[in-house]
């Protein structure tokens, strides 16, 4: 907070960087008639360090209006279980605890957003709308239902909150692998990558008060898998993601240049989750950790390639193509490889519920996918060798990418992702990566085996610890 202030005393008195910010509607003029803003929340979900809550609370600061915040509860979505909504919930009742200290109600609004934000917005004389940015098909369906819902005079804009240069910005085409889109990324990074200004305590006060939310109620009502528990590791909220980015950087920082591809080692940021929900921004955590640039030079360089250039990589084509999650979407030499060996005999075959389970023939893969059940997150490195046993392990490749998006999905607590959809695409369907030695069922896409795992790390080490119980 302190680096904030330093920056402004305000976002109003901050150089907000347009580029950031896209209009939706046809209208960008604000009525005369207007009583207040809203800030739809939804994959950022932080109050600090948000571009979108920032410029939403600029445009209320500027016409001296009241500022809302809605998010919109859908009771079920995407195959999401209890693990994921109650990691959710818990960040956002961190937030409105937040919002209601800096006087902006916090409106949870149950129900899809089509259903619930036009109505809102009609019912109190909401002037304009800020919303954050994903790429992913169902949000920009979301998106598109309001504004076909929204009277046409409201004006509704989109801020990239999530990536440091904004997805639009930073390429207008799906960019072909890491090595195309770093350069055009780290080019933009100066305009960029600036500390944020403070959401400060807001000075025109609402007529329309929030409704209190019964967390215990909203849980209830979820519509979802209760049998994928909670995990204990993770603790829900920006002010425990903070804590783990604190604990990386003192930690773990010194040794993930060299050891973070060995699952043995504790060396990953394991911020992740937060990342997902929106609960830590990437941005903040860049900042913190390039501090300590000229101390361990080969680490933070590789969590700016991972963090930055590898995630903004799967923003970018998830924005741009649309059949992110299906073989359709891979390069043709891609699916053309991957059709001419799908009727390749398989050493193996397994059914979801084995797989599921860890009930295969290979201890490493059902160590890697019990540390997935168990902790809702699995190792870097064995994620990309898991998928990659799939695809030999099942009838084709379009049956491979199905079962890896659904057990991806269901277990990791950063599933539904676009880090997870081309992390599955990439070691299936070749996406970000080139023809290599044909052979079977693979054709040319890239092969793992163990006998590779065992050269990297001690693979022995690693089954012992998640063995699956018989």
């Amino acid at each position: 907070m302190q680096s904030r202030l330093q920056t402004a005393s305000s976002v109003l008195e901050f150089r907000f960087n347009k580029q950031r910010v896209r209009l939706i509607s046809q209208d960008c003029h604000l009525q005369d008639h207007s009583q207040a803003f809203v800030y739809w929340m939804s994959r950022d979900q932080r109050v600090q360090d948000n571009w979108a809550f920032l410029y939403a609370q600029r445009l209320a600061l500027k016409q001296k209006l009241p500022l809302h915040v809605c998010f919109c509860l859908a009771p079920c979505f995407l195959g999401a279980t209890i693990r994921h909504y109650d990691f959710m919930l818990r960040g956002l009742e961190e937030v409105a605890e937040e919002c209601e200290k800096l006087h902006i109600p916090f409106h949870l609004l149950l129900g899809l957003p089509k259903d619930v934000l036009p109505a809102f917005v009609q019912a109190h004389s909401i002037g304009g709308i800020v919303t954050d940015f994903s790429p992913l098909l169902h949000h920009t369906q979301w998106v598109k239902d309001v504004q076909d819902g929204l009277p046409k005079q409201v004006p509704f804009v989109q801020v990239d909150a999530h990536n440091i240069v904004p997805c639009w910005i930073a390429s207008d085409k799906q960019e072909y692998g890491a090595r195309t889109i770093r350069h055009k990324i780290h080019d933009r990074l100066p305009h960029f990558l600036t500390e944020f200004p403070p959401v400060i305590c807001h000075p025109y006060p609402s007529n329309i008060q929030a409704e209190p939310v019964d967390w215990n109620a909203c849980r209830a009502g979820l519509q979802v898998d209760r049998s994928v528990k909670e995990v204990s590791w993770a603790k829900p909220g920006t002010a425990s993601g903070l804590t783990m980015l604190q604990s990386f950087i003192s930690q773990r920082l010194p040794y993930f240049g060299s050891d973070r591809n060995n699952p043995n080692k504790d060396a990953l940021s394991n911020l992740s989750p937060w990342f997902h929900f929106g609960q830590v921004s990437v941005q903040r955590a860049i900042l913190e950790v390039q501090k300590h640039r000229s101390r361990y030079p080969d680490s933070v360089a590789n969590f700016v390639e991972e963090a930055v250039v590898r995630r903004e990589l799967a923003d970018n084509f998830c924005f741009y193509n649309k059949n992110y999650d299906k073989l359709e979407g891979a390069y043709d030499w891609a699916q053309t490889t991957l059709r001419l060996h799908a009727k390749d005999k398989r050493p193996h075959l397994y059914s979801l519920e084995q797989l599921e389970s860890g009930k295969t023939h290979d201890p490493l893969w059902n160590a890697a996918q019990m540390q997935m059940v168990q902790e809702g997150k699995m190792h870097g490195f064995l994620r990309m060798y898991w998928a990659k046993k799939i695809l030999e392990w099942t009838r084709s490749p379009e049956e491979a990418l199905e079962f890896a998006i659904y057990l991806n999905d269901r277990f990791q607590l950063d599933g539904r992702d676009p880090n997870g959809y081309v992390g599955c695409m990439w070691s299936i369907c070749g996406i970000h990566d080139q023809g290599w030695a044909e052979r079977e069922i693979f054709g040319k896409i890239r092969y793992m085996n163990y006998a590779g795992c065992k050269r990297k790390f001690d693979v022995a080490e690693f089954e012992r610890k998640y063995s699956p119980a018989d």
